[in-house]
Formats: C-alpha cells, sequence, structure tokens
C-alpha cells in the first residue's frame, strides 16, 4: 500500500433514478433512502481508498436543501477530503437531474466519517493524503476545524460536567419552560 494517495484515488460516482418506491408521503424521495445512498458510496468511497473495510463512525449534519422529485436522476459523488490514522472524512454531493429537460439542483452535502477495519474488526491505518490543490486544502482544513469543533462540543455538554448554571439565561432564548421537578 501507498504511504500517500490523492484524493481522486478515491472518488466515487453513483447515479439512480428515483422510481415512486423511494417516495415519502408527500410525493417526494424519502431523506431515509438518500441517507442509506449516501452511506453506501461513503463506504465505497473509504473502502477504495484505503483499501480495506470501512465502517461509518460518524455522520456530520445533512441538509435536505431540495427535494428529489420522482423521475429524477439523483448522482451522487464521493471523495477522502480528510485522513487521520485509521479514519477518513468523506464529502458527498447529491444532485438531482430532471432527465427530460437536463436542470439539475444540488440537494444536500455531508461529511461521513469511516474507519479503516482489517479482518478481525480492528481499526488500521490509512494512506495519507497528498493535497494538490487550493481546494484539497479548504476540504482538508475545513474537515479538521469540524472535527475539531466536535469533540469539543461533545466534551462541553459531556452529562457528568454539564452545569445548568451557565445555560439558565441562554434558556431565555427559546420556546422553553423549565421543570425540573420530574
Amino acid at each position: 500500500m501507498s504511504q500517500f494517495k490523492h484524493s481522486e484515488q478515491s472518488h466515487i460516482t453513483i447515479s439512480e433514478l428515483m422510481l415512486p418506491s423511494h417516495s415519502n408521503f408527500s410525493g417526494k424521495i424519502h431523506g431515509g433512502y438518500i441517507l442509506s445512498l449516501m452511506d453506501q458510496i461513503a463506504f465505497a468511497c473509504a473502502a477504495k481508498y484505503s483499501g480495506f473495510y470501512a465502517v461509518t463512525a460518524s455522520v456530520d449534519k445533512v441538509d435536505f436543501l431540495q427535494p428529489i422529485e420522482v423521475g429524477e436522476l439523483v448522482t451522487m459523488k464521493a471523495a477522502v477530503n480528510f485522513v487521520g490514522r485509521s479514519s477518513m472524512v468523506i464529502g458527498v454531493r447529491v444532485e438531482a437531474e430532471n432527465i427530460t429537460t437536463g436542470i439539475k439542483k444540488h440537494c444536500n452535502s455531508s461529511y461521513f466519517t469511516m474507519v479503516a477495519r482489517d479482518n478481525e474488526g480492528k481499526s488500521v491505518a490509512v494512506p495519507g493524503l497528498i493535497l494538490s490543490s487550493i481546494n484539497d486544502v479548504r476540504r482538508f482544513v475545513r474537515s479538521a476545524h469540524r472535527q475539531a469543533e466536535g469533540k469539543s462540543r461533545r466534551a462541553k455538554f459531556n452529562s457528568s460536567s454539564f452545569k445548568l448554571e451557565e445555560h439558565m439565561e441562554e434558556l431565555n432564548n427559546y420556546n422553553v419552560k423549565l421543570d425540573l421537578t420530574h
């Protein structure tokens, strides 16, 4: 295995026509179905890059920007944006195309943290990432910051160290009523 690889060596693109069986009660494509496809492409991208089986460790925020219609062609693109020792952040972009008009729309993007595993299920080191463009550097640094912010957020709001008094005034900004008698 190479010690370092280019992100391009991880790129995966899949396309699928959206069928009525993929729709929810409002006639739009079910978000859960799209998330399942995103997880599949993130797995394929991580496995292709690392050369190992990969498992999903976390999924960063997913915003559904535009609905996907039955009959549209959905294309997902995935690439490794960041690597740790055994983890990889996979950026996934989802676009839908009206196949009769050719009009495309960006529907969502998300970031999947995948961990490479060996045959015994133990974490295994992945190749380093060669950053060969400003966009590669931007994506890498953005992922590094996102991971650091996540660790900080988890530590700050850990149930054993959370301090209610530090957040009492903040609660006034929300549509909540505090009732701690239960």
